[in-house]
């Protein structure tokens, strides 16, 4: 009973010191501090884990990585990152956190987070944040391509034809659409 008394007392402190910082931080509004501080351990504890399989599986790690390489996975990254966080077929993932506010541009959805503050908060953040995911979702391809390099190209190859397909969805709509209206203003005529 006195270890538990120790440890309570020498860690009231700490929680003041938390307390102080959260509602400095914070100016009044809800944000889920301890819920993203969550997410950094999870990332923090998938990134070891993950580091440490590489390690026994005795795989090297790539001196460099080709810049053709390292081209797809950006862009892999990228797409991947978005359809996760955007797409409305993956709503379902998302659902748990977040309630459907409507569309967003085009093929997208725009998700607000339904509770404010702790850890559902935080995940909802994540999972609708593309540049927040990408973190994640750029991890995952680093590690893939570290240890199955020629599926993880394939992956990486399949959402970077889907990003350059999107590209050129958007090129066609605008010619179907007539494409960008001429700049006018300031133009003079041309002679006839």
């Amino acid at each position: 009973m006195a270890f538990a008394d120790e440890v309570q007392r020498l860690g009231a402190p700490v929680r003041r010191w938390v307390r102080t910082q959260k509602r400095e931080y914070t100016n009044g509004e809800e944000r889920p501090l301890a819920g993203d501080l969550g997410a950094m351990g999870v990332y923090v504890g998938l990134v070891s884990a993950a580091a440490a399989a590489v390690r026994a599986s005795g795989r090297e790690l790539p001196e460099r990585i080709p810049v053709g390489d390292a081209f797809l996975l950006t862009v892999a990254t990228f797409r991947l990152a978005r359809r996760i966080a955007k797409d409305p077929v993956t709503a379902p993932l998302r659902a748990p956190f977040v309630r459907f506010e409507g569309p967003s541009g085009h093929a997208e959805v725009a998700e607000e987070v339904r509770e404010h503050g702790g850890a559902k908060h935080a995940v909802g953040e994540l999972l609708t944040c593309p540049f927040c995911l990408a973190q994640w979702v750029g991890t995952g391809f680093v590690f893939g391509y570290v240890s199955a390099p020629k599926a993880t190209r394939l992956a990486a190859l399949t959402m970077t034809m889907i990003a350059g397909s999107d590209v050129l969805q958007f090129v066609y709509d605008a010619i179907q659409n007539g494409g960008p209206e001429p700049e006018t203003e300031g133009v003079a005529p041309a002679p006839a």
